[in-house]
């Protein structure tokens, strides 16, 4: 991905082979608002943005007088353009204009114009000089100042609250009307953007930061309009759905997220000596090892007055080393889908049998040496022996079980942190 500085030229006018920023406005019906918003976007464009520009009137498959109206405002304005849809849907009208402008930077903001217009350059500057990909306002930040009902305010917050604890997003607003991205990045990402409607913003977002891609937050002042006709039942059903899509697609490795990455060169920074992705694994893995540990230990205490501790240690530790490698395959090495699957457990099961060496093992020398000890020392030796097995566990599923998968995909399971 080219990351280099754009020039700035002689003049900021608005010629249409020259335009650096296009700015979408879509529209539904908005013939009262059209005009004065557009009337006063132009005019803080024309005096404060040192570029030239282009703002382009999405209407999307409006009944009243609002396709009139952008075309007066074509005709008066220079730099207005106009995009006409016969099908409704916001999401639909963004990937239309985005993908058919011819400008390095894209953006977008809702007709109430609800944010504040000089958050518009700091918004767009880390995308002109090529420092971030995507480009946010968010409504969130400790300095943004706003003004909304509390109602509108807890919907908000339990929104991005919800794609936190399902999609584990990183950023603060994903529904903040007030976005930008890159040419070269839209490019990529609109293909795999299925949401016409409301979720599209979140959906872009999402695909970005799991791609790897910086996404940069400006703190904005907004103020509520009291007007808005978004039904926040329906929109709500809609996100709900797309959440649900989405983290099925994520699940299941549909989406080709590590192409992504590779494509925009956005893999993890390596440190001299340290493999990529080992430091993320590592964590990863760790946690992955004391929930099984946990699980392990659980299973042997309820199982050992009923077979025996050989028998016990044999139940827990084949119980709990099927899920650990289904879920190091999933978290700790970022393998998506049914791929080699079944390959992936044998190849467990092996290590599962090494561990069980280690354990049973430490089980027999401590009855040799100490046949009178207590349960205590028998699960302090355990634990010893399961940390032992583990470290080795992970060494091999690195090198050896998903060796494939960590050279090709080094860093993806760090993509969702």
């Amino acid at each position: 991905m080219s990351t280099e500085t754009l020039t700035r030229p002689a003049a900021a006018g608005a010629s249409r082979t020259a335009v650096v920023l296009d700015v979408v406005v879509p529209v539904h019906n908005e013939e009262r608002d059209l005009g004065p918003c557009v009337e006063r976007l132009h005019a803080h464009l024309s005096e404060s943005f040192p570029y030239p520009f282009r703002i382009t009137v999405a209407d999307n498959a409006s009944t009243d007088g609002t396709l009139q109206v952008a075309a007066e405002l074509k005709r008066t304005l220079p730099g207005v353009e106009v995009l006409h849809l016969g099908e409704k849907g916001r999401g639909r009208a963004l990937k239309r204009a985005w993908t058919e402008s011819d400008a390095p930077v894209l953006a977008y903001m809702d007709v109430d114009l609800s944010t504040d217009l000089n958050a518009l350059l700091p918004l767009v500057a880390p995308l002109l000089s090529g420092h971030s990909d995507v480009s946010i306002g968010t409504r969130l930040a400790r300095s943004s100042r706003v003004v909304r009902g509390p109602k509108r305010q807890f919907i908000s917050r339990s929104y991005n609250l919800l794609l936190r604890g399902t999609l584990r997003v990183g950023f603060s607003d994903a529904q903040c009307g007030f976005k930008a991205i890159r040419k070269d990045v839209a490019e990529q990402l609109l293909p795999l953007v299925e949401d016409t409607g409301w979720f599209f913003d979140t959906e872009v977002l999402v695909l970005a930061q799991r791609a790897g891609l910086r996404i940069h937050e400006v703190p904005v002042d907004w103020v509520d309009d009291p007007d808005s006709r978004v039904d926040i039942v329906a929109t709500a059903v809609a996100d709900l759905r797309g959440i649900a899509r989405l983290g099925r697609g994520l699940l299941n490795g549909t989406l080709p997220l590590q192409a992504l990455r590779t494509r925009f060169g956005r893999e993890p920074l390596v440190a001299a000596g340290v493999p990529a992705g080992m430091p993320r694994q590592l964590v990863r893995f760790a946690a992955v090892g004391v929930a099984s540990t946990i699980a392990y230990l659980l299973l042997y205490a309820l199982a050992r007055p009923a077979i025996g501790a050989q028998a016990a240690n044999f139940v827990a530790l084949l119980a709990t080393a099927i899920g650990n490698t289904a879920l190091n395959r999933r978290l700790t090495f970022a393998v998506r889908g049914a791929d080699q699957a079944v390959k992936h457990q044998v190849q467990g099961l092996l290590l599962f049998l090494l561990g069980l060496a280690v354990t049973s093992g430490s089980l027999a020398a401590l009855n040799a040496v100490a046949p009178g000890r207590g349960h205590a020392v028998e699960l302090a030796v355990l634990v010893a022996a399961n940390l032992a097995a583990t470290v080795l566990r992970f060494v091999l599923m690195r090198v050896w079980v998903f060796r494939q998968y960590d050279s090709v995909k080094s860093g993806e399971s760090g993509i969702s942190s």
